[in-house]
């Protein structure tokens, strides 16, 4: 009988032990299935979140028109992925689809001008810097009424008094003052000035002396703080632009383009003709030679009618035959932009091939003006009073 209780124990511990080793593979089967469910719901939500986000930083889709709530003559400039208007007394900045960001109470009369990260307004004596979120990081009078402001990465020229005797006050963007220079432009009109550098430490100047026997333009540079480090003539013709690219400063006027150092030292294998011609826009790159883009002078009055256009590249020189009369044009990651009354038209540099595609504005609401581009590609253009912002192909 032992035996016997024996042998059924052993058999009880088999089927038990067969049992368990048949359940096994079903509890892995089951909990692998879990597994994989919770891995796929968890995919499922992550892809959802990128989607989302991938969206949310597209914004409105290419080609998509936003008509903003500005109008044509309200001055409306970028302002880095935004735009700015003045209704006459505030300062507007919207994005560039038209949502209201901030508004700052600027006055009757003011004036403005949009750097990369702030704005300078100016009322008579009265001078404010303003960030991108609308925070105001210098509000103060001047010494004199201010002429106009130019803002850079680190700091802003005010340029005060009178035209023939003006004062050049260098602040930071907090308003502390870092440098003033008057000597240099006595009897002189200071026409603009701007920073260059790595660093955006030296400033540029153009002035006019206006009482001498035959006009003559000026370039003074300058290490900010520190020294006055060139100045030279550029005789009669009237310089109106300067840029900076490949560590030069490149300076147009109506007959040529020169291009000096930081010194004011003139590289004389560099100078184009450019007699006929005006710059209308320029794209910069952080390495190699910029893009600069002309239309003819003729064209480019207050009421532009372009048919031709020009690309000064390093040594390249690429003329351009539009389809149609347009509006405005510029150009932004090496593709060419036209906008004609009802068309828009996009030719990369390398290519002289237009690709054309309408601008979905109402009927009867043809283009008249081109604003400028945001940072985001989205296009100002006026239709009339209107305002609308155009997504670039690209």
């Amino acid at each position: 009988m032992a035996r016997n209780r024996n042998r059924q124990n052993d058999q009880l511990i088999r089927s038990r032990s067969r049992n368990a080793a048949e359940r096994r593979p079903a509890q892995e089967d089951r909990r692998g299935r879990q597994i994989r469910s919770w891995i796929i719901v968890i995919a499922l939500v992550v892809g959802a979140l990128l989607a989302i986000r991938f969206l949310r930083g597209r914004g409105p889709s290419e080609g998509s028109v936003v008509r903003l709530p500005c109008y044509a003559n309200q001055n409306v400039t970028p302002f880095g992925d935004g735009v700015l208007y003045y209704d006459g007394m505030n300062l507007h900045c919207l994005s560039s689809t038209g949502t209201i960001r901030w508004s700052f109470p600027a006055g009757e009369g003011a004036s403005f001008y949009a750097g990369p990260k702030h704005t300078a307004i100016w009322n008579g004596m009265q001078m404010y810097l303003v960030d991108q979120n609308g925070n105001s990081t210098y509000n103060e009078s001047m010494e004199a009424p201010v002429q106009f402001v130019r803002v850079g990465d680190r700091y802003c020229a005010v340029v005060v008094g009178g035209d023939t005797e003006p004062k050049l006050i260098v602040k930071d963007l907090q308003g502390a003052q870092i440098d003033v220079e008057q000597e240099a432009f006595s009897s002189l009109m200071i026409l603009d000035t701007g920073f260059f550098g790595e660093q955006g430490d030296y400033l540029w100047t153009l002035s006019l002396d206006v009482f001498g026997t035959a006009p003559n333009t000026i370039l003074n540079t300058f290490q900010v703080g520190k020294m006055n480090t060139g100045e030279v003539s550029l005789g009669e013709a009237l310089a109106y632009k300067v840029i900076y690219e490949n560590a030069r400063l490149r300076v147009f006027n109506t007959q040529q383009c020169y291009s000096y150092d930081y010194k004011c030292v003139q590289d004389t294998n560099s100078t184009m003709l450019v007699y006929g011609w005006k710059l209308i826009d320029c794209e910069i790159p952080e390495r190699g030679a910029a893009k600069m883009l002309l239309a003819p002078t003729s064209q480019t009055g207050s009421t532009q009618v372009i048919t031709e256009l020009r690309v000064l590249e390093g040594n390249s020189d690429k003329r351009y035959t539009l389809p149609s009369q347009c509006v405005g044009a510029c150009i932004w990651r090496g593709n060419i932009y036209t906008f004609s009354s009802e068309y828009l038209y996009r030719a990369d540099v390398n290519s002289q091939r237009f690709f054309v595609s309408g601008i979905p504005v109402p009927q009867n609401s043809p283009i008249t003006a081109f604003y400028g581009i945001t940072s985001d590609g989205r296009a100002l253009l006026a239709s009339g009073e209107s305002v609308f912002s155009l997504g670039l192909p690209h």
